[in-house]
């Protein structure tokens, strides 16, 4: 596709949306597609200025909707989830053409958005607190939840549209408007979203205030513009660890709330008992998918000495057979990296983990698209010992695995690395998955069993701990991080009797 061709196809999709957005504005932020490496369009970006006044409107917007009842809020998410249907594919491919991921995956991606709001419209007629037991006769002891405030959001290029929407689902339907920093890298996926939301707002009439959702285009500045201003009652940002380093304190400094979902250095066991042809397909995708693009992407791989050689000369097929293309273009699996810094940051930790001993298979640069694209072939590394860059995350498609015959060693090495986000054990062992489970085991806020490492569904808290920042977003209790807690104690009687039966009689 050329780069003219991709441009037009880039307006088309937003037009689609129903986007209005001036895509060819002279001297603005240039949106590149990795698909080609070249811009497919330009944005006026917004500034600090812009950032203050948004936060004004979207905290005009919250005295207003904080007062409309829960289900009534429901609704307009019930409209939203209704709206992405319709434009799904449209949506997905402009996940296609701003994170280079494969049309399956892009819409797999608004797809979550559409299970979310699903989940929240049913949790707008939930948003419970509880009724405690009281030492006082004659008294009623509760806890209300309340809308919080505003919400701002920082997104990631790798999941463009997923992550806001597992956020703004459940901030609208507790109240409160959002106020949403996608990645530079990815903006017209954002603003993609927005119009398809306007034409929910649209449909659900004058109840929803004016500025409840609103997208800033910019770098860093709008980033720290939010995390900086008190008016901004949560900040949830998905990123990198050094993003996280950045923003928590900011956010912690006056006193706000913070939803921090950073990297992950992802880890699998597989054990002797395993099932084998189903550990390598989930291992395969967990590796491999989104070019390694993900913050569950596993990345560590601990194989036991019994089925070692089994299993990696299948892995090492796969590797060498799995098709690399651009996602429009092709079926291929396996899209682009990012930009020039990521495919340099991947060679990097390559060569790095060369000079240790370890064997590389694939990583080469592949002959796909334009020179200024970054297509690369996934590589698998058997590494003699669990150092260097296998400590840290590199974001792209390595694998490093390596051979232990100790389940509790395994352990110990899988839980020593900065991130907890997402682990696998692969096992027919009803002990050894237990063990994986417990307390002693994984350290990491996602622990599955004979499934990889990706691929977490919206009803379950998603989130990891250590490095990876400790938030919890989508389903089970996420919500209530959005809402503030009130404990409410009413005296129905004509006495006073104080707690832990403290005396104070006056005349």
């Amino acid at each position: 596709m050329g780069t003219r061709d991709l441009k037009t196809v880039t307006r088309e999709t937003l037009a689609a949306c129903g986007s209005r957005i001036d895509t060819s504005v002279a001297e603005g932020m240039e949106v590149m597609s990795p698909l080609t490496g070249t811009a497919v369009a330009s944005l006026a970006p917004n500034g600090e200025a812009d950032t203050r006044i948004a936060i004004e409107n979207a905290r005009t917007a919250f005295e207003s909707w904080r007062m409309v009842p829960g289900p009534r809020r429901g609704e307009l998410v019930r409209l939203f989830g209704e709206e992405l249907r319709a434009s799904k594919a449209d949506l997905g491919r402009m996940v296609s053409i701003e994170a280079g991921k494969s049309p399956s995956e892009g819409e797999g991606e608004v797809q979550e958005m559409i299970d979310i709001c699903d989940f929240a419209v049913g949790l707008s007629r939930q948003l419970y607190g509880l009724t405690i037991a009281t030492e006082r006769p004659g008294h009623r002891m509760m806890e209300t939840w309340h809308p919080l405030g505003v919400v701002g959001i920082i997104t990631a290029f790798n999941f463009p549209c997923a992550p806001w929407c597992w956020n703004a689902a459940l901030a609208l339907v507790c109240g409160d408007p959002v106020v949403w920093k996608p990645s530079e890298k990815t903006p017209l996926t954002a603003l993609a979203c927005q119009a398809v939301l306007d034409r929910a707002l649209k449909r659900f009439g004058d109840d929803a205030p004016a500025h409840l959702s609103q997208v800033l285009v910019g770098g860093p500045e709008v980033g720290a513009a939010l995390a900086e201003n008190p008016k901004v009652a949560l900040v949830s940002a998905t990123g990198s660890t050094r993003m996280g380093r950045i923003v928590g304190p900011k956010v912690a400094e006056r006193f706000g709330k913070c939803i921090l979902e950073l990297g992950g250095n992802n880890a699998g066991i597989v054990c002797p008992s395993a099932d084998l042809d189903m550990t390598l397909r989930a291992v395969a995708f967990g590796a491999m998918g989104t070019a390694g693009q993900r913050c569950t992407t596993m990345r560590r791989l601990f194989v036991h000495e019994d089925v070692y050689e089994q299993i990696l000369p299948a892995l090492r097929k796969a590797y060498a057979s799995v098709s690399v293309g651009d996602p429009l273009e092709t079926d291929a699996l396996v899209g682009p990296l990012i930009d020039a810094a990521a495919y340099e940051s991947m060679t990097s930790a390559l060569r790095e983990a060369s000079d240790l001993g370890g064997t590389v298979h694939g990583g080469e640069r592949q002959k796909v698209g334009p020179k200024t694209a970054y297509y690369v072939k996934p590589a698998l590394v058997e590494m003699p010992e669990h150092d260097g860059p296998v400590l840290r995350e590199t974001f792209a498609p390595i694998l490093y695995v390596m051979k232990y015959s100790d389940l509790e060693d395994a352990l110990e090495k899988h839980n020593a690395v900065g991130g907890g986000l997402s682990s696998s054990i692969f096992t027919t062992d009803l002990r050894e998955m237990e063990i994986f489970l417990s307390a002693k085991g994984s350290d990491c806020g996602i622990a599955n069993v004979n499934i990889g490492t990706s691929g977490a569904e919206i009803g379950g808290a998603f989130g990891g701990e250590k490095e990876t920042g400790g938030g919890r977003e989508s389903g089970s209790d996420a919500w209530r991080a959005y809402m503030r807690r009130a404990t409410n104690t009413i005296n129905y009687s004509r006495d006073l009797p104080l707690a832990q039966g403290v005396v104070f009689d006056i005349d």
